[in-house]
């Protein structure tokens, strides 16, 4: 059953198989950026910052993650995160919540989800996530700078050491896509 959801989570996430998991950003992200405007590889990688866990020595990001107050818990389904984010919702204020592929924020953009479960949804997560980082380039005109606003908009070392550590899975997609003879930025 484990590898059951697996296997569904990657299809849902648009992962080309768990060996292929560098390859180019999957199509689901492709999707999700061409509709945002915005870089695929920059897409995904904000998603492997965010929700990124091991998976058979790949990092992957994993569609049914919750951050609750500084702590990461992920789920094997998502009626199980689902689950646990309605029982966090009534323990904490929903700003300490981050939900999903991109850990969108309940407490600030409240109402990008008709319910707090549909932020588990891979695609509409990954829309959510586009058009926010879409909004912060706009504002700084760097994807790097905007990626770090995504994070923490305040700025300061918590954006600073996100931009490293964004900067670092972005340049490893965008180095694995010219391999592959991909045109992603």
């Amino acid at each position: 059953m484990a590898a059951h959801r697996l296997i569904l989570a990657l299809a849902l996430t648009g992962g080309v198989a768990v060996a292929q998991a560098d390859a180019l950003p999957p199509p689901a992200y492709q999707l999700a950026a061409a509709r945002a405007g915005i870089p695929a590889s920059v897409l995904f990688a904000i998603a492997l910052q965010e929700s990124g866990t091991l998976l058979r020595g790949r990092l992957v990001p994993w569609p049914w993650t919750l951050n609750v107050a500084g702590t990461p818990l992920r789920f094997a389904s998502r009626d199980e995160a689902c689950a646990a984010l309605r029982l966090e919702l009534t323990r904490h204020d929903p700003k300490r919540i981050d939900v999903g592929l991109g850990q969108t924020n309940l407490g600030y953009h409240p109402d990008r989800y008709a319910s707090a479960c549909n932020a588990l949804d891979p695609r509409a997560n990954l829309a959510v996530t586009a058009e926010l980082l879409r909004a912060q380039y706009a504002e700084v005109g760097d994807w790097v700078v905007a990626a770090g606003r995504y994070h923490r908009p305040a700025g300061g070392l918590p954006a600073a050491r996100y931009r490293s550590q964004f900067s670092r899975h972005w340049q490893r997609i965008q180095a694995i896509a010219s391999l592959h003879g991909g045109s992603q930025p």
